[in-house]
């Protein structure tokens, strides 16, 4: 059976191969400026394996799903990334979910072996520029969730995409909300990546069993899908771990919501599977607790992308960033 969200087309439009970098897995893609993907693969990470057998199988990939595309004219590659980073050089800087990748150049070495220009962006503004290009939500702004591994986000604001000063904006993973609270791979204390990401849903689920009975404890390798599950399921410890959960994730949308005043807050990312389980209490919560008017404008929804959020990402940026060169030199 094909896959509907694949598409192949014999035009010659030129196309970008997209890769995307996570802490579980590495994705290829190969996406037209239509936001059409022409091919799709994905691998594991192993980050245990350290960052040069990483982008080794990255570039594999992405070799792959050129040749499942057909080998269209690609004109460059977009790269999303976990960050911190620098989207200027294309470094990697030692982002929590990726131990061991400190100053990797990416950029540099996607170029080297493909012989294409490389575009570096954290991977949740990527996304979020890809909601804005290809979600079909018809908005000006919107702000763009990533709720997996890790936990991060973009911010688009008027169709443009928000950088920062540094080029890290929008990183709301590291948004503190809790100056006491739980221990944060970047180092500091309470940020929502602690509480929200599905690495937390499970480190939280498998502290709490120590306490009390579970049915989690037939679990071998707990993931926050299990979690989901047995919450659906009734089991308590799961309820309460999901449901400090989706209050936490709640209470972080309403402040972004009360800062921003977006048009649509969008949640992606592997956690997302959960679907309404996830949704409607995080959706509740924040419009509740939101600023009226604020609240009145916005709406809280699942990225329609799926686990091909993070490809498109890389491609919008890809696309994003040639159109600005150009538009550069044509100023020059």
């Amino acid at each position: 059976m094909s896959d509907p969200f694949v598409h192949t087309s014999s035009a010659a439009a030129p196309s970008v191969l997209a890769l995307d970098v996570g802490g579980t897995k590495l994705a290829a893609g190969v996406v037209r400026a239509d936001g059409t993907v022409q091919s799709f693969r994905t691998i594991e990470t192993a980050v245990h394996e350290g960052p040069d057998a990483a982008v080794s199988r990255l570039l594999d990939l992405g070799e792959k799903a050129m040749a499942e595309a057909g080998h269209p004219e690609v004109v460059a590659v977009g790269i999303g990334c976990g960050g911190p980073l620098d989207p200027a050089t294309g470094v990697i800087l030692g982002p929590p979910g990726l131990p061991g990748w400190d100053e990797v150049p990416l950029g540099r070495l996607v170029t080297e072996r493909l012989g294409l220009p490389a575009y570096v962006e954290n991977d949740a503004s990527a996304a979020a520029l890809a909601e804005h290009r290809w979600g079909g939500w018809g908005v000006r702004s919107l702000v763009y969730l990533t709720v997996s591994t890790g936990f991060g986000g973009g911010v688009v604001i008027n169709g443009e995409l928000f950088q920062g000063a540094a080029g890290q904006g929008g990183e709301l993973g590291h948004v503190v909300v809790d100056w006491q609270g739980r221990p944060c791979g970047c180092g500091a204390q309470g940020c929502a990546e602690a509480y929200v990401s599905g690495t937390s849903i499970a480190r939280r689920a498998q502290e709490a069993l120590g306490q009390r009975t579970s049915s989690l404890t037939s679990v071998t390798e707990l993931t926050a899908r299990d979690v989901a599950e047995h919450a659906r399921a009734g089991d308590e410890l799961a309820v309460a771990v999901w449901d400090e959960t989706t209050a936490m994730l709640g209470r972080m949308v309403a402040v972004i919501i009360n800062v921003c005043e977006p048009d649509l807050v969008v949640l992606g990312g592997g956690v997302t599977r959960a679907g309404d389980q996830l949704l409607v209490p995080v959706r509740e919560a924040a419009l509740r607790q939101a600023m009226p008017p604020a609240a009145k404008a916005c709406d809280v929804v699942l990225s329609r992308h799926g686990d091909r959020s993070g490809v498109l990402g890389a491609a919008a940026i890809a696309f994003h960033r040639i159109s600005t060169d150009n538009t550069q030199e044509g100023d020059a």
